[in-house]
């Protein structure tokens, strides 16, 4: 008889936390896909410090730190895109191949939380016909229309063997902190 009550119990609990309100609209959209629209304009990206690569052929690494700066939850879903301005010529960075896998991921941030991502690459010989000398690059978070531009100061970036684009790639998010 114990034991069935505390089911009971269990089950009335599990039905209560399943009924609380999910943030929807009642349309089958949440709040967290209007918030991730929303919010974005208001997330805090930091460029930077980077693990530059020293010479030509090394691999650089530069973290993209993002935080929450809105008033509430904001969901990233996607993944940032990065491009390299080198004198009015414009180019992609690709994502990593795992990154593009799981390109559909949603990154929740509660207010003041951060998430970061790596732009990797590989230095190329300044000057160089297989270098592209990048002097800005451009940051846009997934759902933002929104561009932000950062100045690069970490030298050329090679170029892969196709000779147009970059030999760069950037992370999905990952998670910063605890």
């Amino acid at each position: 008889m114990r034991a069935t009550s505390l089911t009971v119990a269990a089950l009335a609990a599990a039905l209560l936390l399943t009924a609380c309100d999910d943030g929807g609209d009642g349309g089958g959209k949440t709040q967290d896909s209007k918030a991730g629209s929303a919010c974005v304009g208001e997330l805090a990206v930091e460029f930077g410090p980077a693990n530059a690569a020293p010479a030509a052929g090394d691999t650089g690494n530069v973290p993209v730190t993002v935080t929450n700066r809105s008033g509430g939850k904001c969901v990233l879903a996607g993944l940032p895109t990065v491009e390299f301005d080198a004198g009015g010529t414009s180019t992609s960075v690709a994502a990593e191949e795992a990154a593009g896998a799981v390109a559909s991921t949603r990154t929740t941030l509660v207010k003041e939380a951060s998430t970061s991502f790596t732009l990797t690459y590989v230095r190329g010989e300044e000057g160089g016909s297989k270098s592209l000398a990048v002097e800005t690059v451009k940051v846009r978070l997934p759902g933002s229309g929104k561009t932000q531009s950062f100045k690069w100061s970490y030298g050329d970036v090679a170029l892969k063997s196709d000779g147009k684009a970059p030999d760069a790639s950037v992370s999905g998010f990952q998670r910063t902190g605890d």
